[in-house]
């Protein structure tokens, strides 16, 4: 299936509040962790047989486009559904479906298992997702069949959708970073109505959308699949998945990998600013590299702070003008820091970013907006995903941090210090839950999986949206014996995708031989 750069940057969403859109049982990985005490509903789930059919094209809500291409040699992607508790606390109670979608493994007599993928977000679906990297874990298909899903509240699983198309255009449209206490009303009102379209959507399903029951969904997934432990492979908020997923059921863990990974120490403000500092580094490396190239890098400026310099006053022009963007709609302020965020996913999209800026310093907002939608998960015939319903509905529903407007305002003098760019954004957004109807759950998960095999925890020095140190943060949090280390100096979101051959010979090493590097080791 074709995907364009900004697309592809989209998939990997990390757990971002720029857009501003543990509690656990203790576990221990028997039958009796994967259900409350007392229930019986899940032995009868767990028995389900799944219906495998050819996979339609992707729901609206999963952004639209095609059913997904033959796959090489010609195999046609399956896709069934499977039946969870809407409340794992009444397993035999009110059931959801949930959307998978299979490649079968090329070799059935070495087949190890299914290898399940979560690609991030929170949000992102699996059934667009899998297809979309399919060629790039082809190699791991020879002995796995790949399997990935949406989430509860995600795509084609009981979606989250807030507001019409018409309404995200205007939402999206916003200046997120108000200027006087009329721009904070305005802000506060539109959150409040945003939130109020979530709960009218997706009663009763919303206080259910959160990762620990998505993690409960996982492991009555591997049981219906016929696996005796879990091979899962987590990317970015799906490192957060994963390592809930252990500390409830460690003794079901399989081969595991997590890459761009989330810290699990980090509540809303320490996360927040953590990503501020990431996608600043991130707009340096981008910044010095063009000055690097010297007359070949189009932007103004002669150095980091040059450039920089011309992308704040880009940005503060646009808070009082926005300019012509694609056809009817203009590029804001909030659209274009968005923008510059989506391009630094990847240093692939490095050319995109500046074009990008050239074009809307000459008046033409195309490019960044185009790159806005893509985060936004808008398509060019004006239908919007739910990837960003979806990470509010998470985000809110896991973490308990309820910030008002004004405390957020307090705490922006040291966001702007993490990044005069993207600073404000992040620090204002702390408030993004301030109006969510559902209460949270935890001030920031417990993964600790004592009991647990090895968990490849894969970092990417130069990663904007999961900065490195989150790696480090996992691994500790894990417990002695269970996270084990592997970094990659380089930039982008993410490292197996990368295109580094030692990053994807430990990975492959690991999932398809059970060859575990040794901690600590580098991959430049």
């Amino acid at each position: 299936m074709p995907i364009s750069a900004a697309q592809r940057a989209a998939l990997l969403t990390a757990t971002t509040v720029l857009l501003a859109a543990g509690c656990s049982d203790g576990g221990d990985g028997t039958a009796d962790a994967t259900k409350p005490s007392g229930s019986a509903g899940v032995s009868a789930l767990a028995a389900q047989k799944l219906s495998w059919a050819p996979c339609p094209a992707p729901s609206a809500a999963e952004g639209g486009g095609p059913a997904p291409s033959p796959l090489p040699g010609g195999a046609a992607w399956e896709c069934s559904f499977l039946q969870a508790p809407l409340d794992w606390a009444v397993p035999e109670g009110e059931t959801i479906e949930l959307a998978l979608i299979r490649a079968r493994a090329r070799d059935q007599d070495r087949r190890i298992g299914s290898l399940v993928f979560n690609f991030g977000g929170p949000g992102g679906s699996g059934i667009t997702g899998l297809p979309a990297f399919a060629n790039e874990y082809e190699d791991l298909r020879g002995r796995y069949d790949l399997v990935s899903f949406d989430p509860r509240g995600v795509g084609r699983s009981d979606p989250v959708e807030c507001l019409t198309d018409k309404e995200l255009d205007a939402y999206y449209a916003l200046d997120f970073t108000p200027d006087d206490e009329a721009e904070e009303r305005t802000l506060s009102d539109a959150q409040k109505r945003y939130a109020a379209g979530c709960e009218r959507d997706a009663d009763p399903s919303l206080p259910h959308v959160g990762t620990e029951n998505a993690a409960r969904d996982m492991d009555l997934m591997r049981q219906v699949l016929g696996d005796d432990k879990l091979h899962y492979f987590g990317i970015s908020y799906g490192t957060e998945l994963g390592g809930v997923y252990a500390h409830l059921f460690p003794k079901n863990v399989g081969r595991a990998v997590f890459d761009a990974v989330v810290d699990p120490d980090a509540g809303v403000e320490e996360g927040a600013l953590g990503q501020a500092q990431g996608f600043q580094l991130a707009l340096d490396n981008f910044a010095q590299d063009c000055v690097d190239r010297g007359d070949e890098c189009t932007l103004p400026g002669t150095s980091v702070a040059e450039i920089e310099s011309f992308i704040t006053d880009l940005l503060a022009s646009l808070d009082k003008q926005p300019i012509p963007g694609i056809g009817e709609r203009r590029l804001t302020q909030t659209q274009a820091t968005n923008g510059i965020a989506q391009a630094l996913y990847s240093k692939e999209y490095w050319t995109y970013l500046e074009q990008g800026l050239n074009d809307a310093e000459g008046g033409d907002g195309a490019l960044l907006l185009s790159l806005s939608d893509s985060m936004n998960g808008r398509g060019q015939n004006g239908s919007y995903s739910n990837i960003q319903a979806a990470n509010a509905a998470i985000n809110c529903v896991d973490f308990k941090q309820r910030y008002t407007l004004g405390q957020a305002k307090e705490r922006l003098g040291v966001f702007r210090e993490a990044s005069p760019v993207f600073g404000d954004f992040m620090g204002w957004a702390l408030a993004s839950c301030s109006q969510w109807p559902v209460p949270g759950t935890w001030e920031h998960p417990d993964v600790s999986a004592s009991g647990s095999a090895p968990i490849l925890v894969v970092g990417n020095t130069g990663d904007p949206a999961t900065p490195y140190e989150g790696a480090r943060a996992m691994v500790k949090a894990l417990g002695d014996g269970v996270g084990v280390e592997l970094t990659y100096e380089g930039e982008g979101h993410g490292a197996y995708n990368s295109g580094n051959a030692c990053v994807k010979k430990a990975v492959d090493a690991y999932l398809l031989d059970g060859k575990v590097p040794v901690s600590g080791t580098v991959c430049k």
